[in-house]
C-alpha cells in the first residue's frame, strides 16, 4: 500500500531543481542537464525526471526548446510603451539581443477592423506581416502588422530582405512614425500561440492593439501583438520628442 505521507519522487526532484535555480546554481538562460544525466544523478528512470521537469515548465521556471533542451526561464524583460515603440531598441535597452522571425508575408483585402484603424474602405488591399519576436532567442511575442498596400506597394519586398518593420517602412519613405493609440487586454494562449511562444495552452498572455502614424498623422500600421505574460513587463515610457 502506498504511504500517503510520502513525497512522490518527481515532486522531490522538482523541489530540488527549483531550490538550486533559486540559489543561482542554474542561472536564467542556462541549459539544464539532459534527462539521461538527471536520471543518473537522482537514480530514477527518465519518466520520473520528465514528470519533474514538466512540472517546472508548467510553473514557468523552465522552458523547453524543441531539439535544443530545457532552459531556465529568463527574467521578465521591461518593454516600454510610449510615443515611439521600436522592438529592437526596447529589447537592446534591457541588455538582451533582439531578433524577429517573419513567417507570413501576404497581401489580401482588409477586414472592417483593419479598415477602420488604417482609414481604408473595407476590402481595400493590405499587406500582412506575421511572426515571432524574441529576446536572447526566447520568444516573447507573436505579432501581426497590417499596412495599406496602396501606399506601400513594395513593403513586402523590403520586409523579405530584413526582419525589421522600421527598416521596411523607412525603405518605403517613412523615416519616422509614432504610436497614436495602444490598447492592452489579458488573454489565454490558444494552441497556435502556445506553440509559437513555447507556453502551455491556456497560459496567460497580454494582447496589444496599436495604431502607428506618420508625422502627418496618417496611419501606416495597425499592429496586434500577443506577449508571453511571464516574460515581458509592459511599462509606460515618457514620450520622446
Amino acid at each position: 500500500m502506498t504511504d500517503p505521507t510520502r513525497t512522490a519522487l518527481w515532486t522531490s526532484i522538482a523541489e530540488t531543481l527549483s531550490a538550486e535555480i533559486a540559489k543561482g546554481h542554474y542561472r536564467p538562460g542556462d541549459k539544464l542537464p539532459t534527462e539521461a544525466q538527471l536520471s543518473v544523478r537522482f537514480g530514477v528512470n527518465r519518466h520520473t525526471v520528465r514528470h519533474a521537469v514538466q512540472s517546472l515548465v508548467q510553473a514557468g521556471t523552465l522552458h523547453s526548446r524543441r531539439g535544443s533542451g530545457v532552459f531556465v526561464m529568463l527574467q521578465p524583460t521591461d518593454y516600454p510603451l510610449g510615443l515611439r515603440v521600436r522592438f529592437h531598441q526596447n529589447i537592446a535597452a534591457s541588455g538582451r539581443t533582439a531578433s524577429r522571425q517573419f513567417n507570413r508575408l501576404e497581401t489580401r483585402g482588409c477586414d472592417a477592423g483593419e479598415a477602420e484603424a488604417l482609414g481604408l474602405t473595407a476590402g481595400a488591399p493590405v499587406h500582412v506581416v506575421e511572426g515571432v519576436s524574441m529576446a536572447d532567442g526566447q520568444p516573447v511575442a507573436v505579432f501581426r502588422s497590417v499596412f495599406p498596400a496602396g501606399r506601400f506597394p513594395d513593403l513586402l519586398t523590403h520586409a523579405a530582405k530584413t526582419p525589421s518593420i522600421t527598416a521596411a517602412l523607412s525603405a518605403c519613405g517613412v523615416a519616422d512614425y509614432t504610436r497614436r493609440s495602444t490598447r492592452i487586454t489579458a488573454r489565454l494562449a490558444n494552441a497556435v500561440q502556445a506553440v509559437a511562444l513555447r507556453l502551455a495552452e491556456g497560459a496567460a498572455i497580454l494582447r496589444s492593439e496599436a495604431v502607428n502614424v506618420d508625422p502627418a498623422g496618417q496611419p501606416v500600421e495597425y499592429g496586434l501583438a500577443w506577449f508571453a505574460g511571464d516574460r515581458v513587463t509592459l511599462t509606460h515610457a515618457p514620450d520622446q520628442p
